[in-house]
């Protein structure tokens, strides 16, 4: 269809066109309008006028460019929109990864962008190139135009797809770097509210008259953590920022909880001291008593049965005067509240004096022990067969012959048993012996019965 032309204004033979008058025409040039359109304003004004109109083919084509117009700049728009969100989730990974992973996520983001810049690029260059608002747009350009639109379209819609499965394959990165991310806000709370609660804790303490010196200079030392953390992940990282929150959280809870125990600590420890103190006072007591036992001891029976007992009123003396120096020194810790000397103190003066207790009363264990066997030893003859006669029923348990492994212990056990029978039998026994032996044969016994147990329970024969 040939194009049709905008009819041009005529002006009756003899006129001239008439100017504009000075402003309106200064205004015009100011205004940059070209000085031809000037000339025919008044006329258009006042109706004389006509504007051209493209009409079959050529505005089918305008028609249709613009279509594609628009379709490339929603592509453009859509694509735009995705890149910025990516982006957002590209800087959250790299702010919580530095792992071989996320370093290769960025440089794929990187080439990746390059891809939508060159998409970008040729969308931009062909809106550039055709003005569709002409009005002597000729078809043959709207054409081109809309040619051009629709594969720069086609190009944005690829390399968004391109994005879309590259996004896709950032979801495991992206929900651990989003993992920490909303795990860190949280936890630098609860660092400085664990620093709080600790520094009242402390108040506490020292308003009830504690001093707690070592606890304040333990939290002093977390002073310089609060202030990276208030400085922020973006300064520090993540990481190492949600390492110290942890860290700062975890010492600041003790810090409170032994603040709030001081009190506590304070009492049980005077409770302590004055429990050791009577106890040392009664083994002092207990000690005093060894020497008759002792008399008597090598008085009836024979030194086998009370040479390893001399030693004791001599080291009873001497562990009592150590745990009561001990006490002493603790009791001067306590008055520092140095906590930790003073406990480490007591400790020392309560093993003194277990051991003191177990010499003492061996005294006079042993002499009660020696006194009974003396008296009937066939109690303590009955006790040990009765162990022995039981392992070897086990032994014999569902068998027609029992194990070597068993007989072979029991067997010698028998023996020793009879041996330390026949010992009684001199002019002056050693009644102490006979004892260790009985107790050494019972161990055995004991020892073969807990043998079988295992083995049966575990599914031997």
């Amino acid at each position: 269809m040939p194009r049709m032309r905008r009819a041009v204004p005529t002006l009756p033979p003899g006129r001239r066109p008439r100017r504009a008058p000075g402003p309106l025409r200064d205004a015009l040039v100011v205004a940059g309008l070209p000085l031809a359109l000037a000339l025919v304003l008044p006329a258009a004004f006042a109706g004389g006028g006509t504007r051209r109109w493209f009409g079959g083919r050529a505005e089918n084509e305008r028609a249709e460019a613009q279509a594609a117009k628009d379709a490339a700049a929603a592509a453009f728009y859509e694509l735009d929109t995705a890149q910025r969100d990516l982006r957002i989730s590209i800087e959250t990974i790299t702010a919580v990864d530095a792992s071989p992973a996320a370093r290769r996520a960025v440089s794929d983001f990187d080439a990746l962008g390059r891809r939508i810049d060159e998409a970008s690029h040729r969308y931009i260059d062909a809106v550039d190139a055709y003005d569709l608002d002409r009005d002597d747009l000729e078809a043959s350009a709207a054409s081109r135009a809309r040619a051009e639109l629709t594969a720069a379209k086609e190009e944005l819609g690829r390399v968004k797809q391109e994005l879309d499965r590259f996004t896709d394959g950032l979801g495991p990165l992206l929900g651990k770097a989003e993992t920490q991310l909303a795990r860190l806000a949280p936890a630098v709370e609860r660092a400085r509210q664990a620093l709080l609660a600790a520094s009242n804790a402390l108040d506490t303490a020292r308003g009830s008259g504690l001093k707690a010196d070592d606890l304040a200079a333990r939290l002093a030392t977390l002073s310089p953590e609060l202030t990276k953390l208030n400085q922020g992940a973006g300064q520090h990282g993540v990481p190492a920022t949600l390492e110290r929150a942890e860290r700062v959280t975890r010492e600041g809870e003790a810090v409170r909880a032994e603040a709030e125990r001081l009190p506590e600590r304070a009492a049980e420890i005077d409770r302590r001291l004055v429990s050791l103190r009577t106890r040392a006072q009664a083994l002092t007591t207990r000690s005093e008593q060894v020497e008759p036992v002792l008399s008597e001891l090598r008085r009836r029976f024979t030194a086998a049965c009370w040479q390893d007992l001399q030693g004791v009123p001599v080291e009873a003396a001497e562990n009592v005067g150590q745990a009561e120096a001990r006490l002493a020194e603790a009791r001067a810790a306590r008055e520092e509240q140095r906590w930790a000397d003073a406990t480490a103190l007591l400790s020392t003066a309560r093993a003194l004096l277990n051991t003191t207790d177990e010499a003492v009363s061996a005294a006079g264990d042993r002499l009660r022990q020696l006194n009974a066997v003396q008296k009937d030893p066939e109690q303590e003859i009955e006790r040990t067969r009765f162990a022995i006669r039981d392992a070897q029923r086990l032994a014999m348990a569902g068998r027609h012959t029992p194990d070597p492994r068993h007989a072979r212990p029991l067997d010698d056990a028998v023996a020793r048993l009879e041996r330390a029978v026949t010992g009684l039998e001199g002019r002056h026994p050693d009644y102490w012996h006979f004892l260790t032996e009985t107790e050494a044969v019972r161990t055995t016994a004991g020892r073969v019965v807990a043998q079988i147990r295992e083995e049966r329970g575990g599914g031997g024969q």
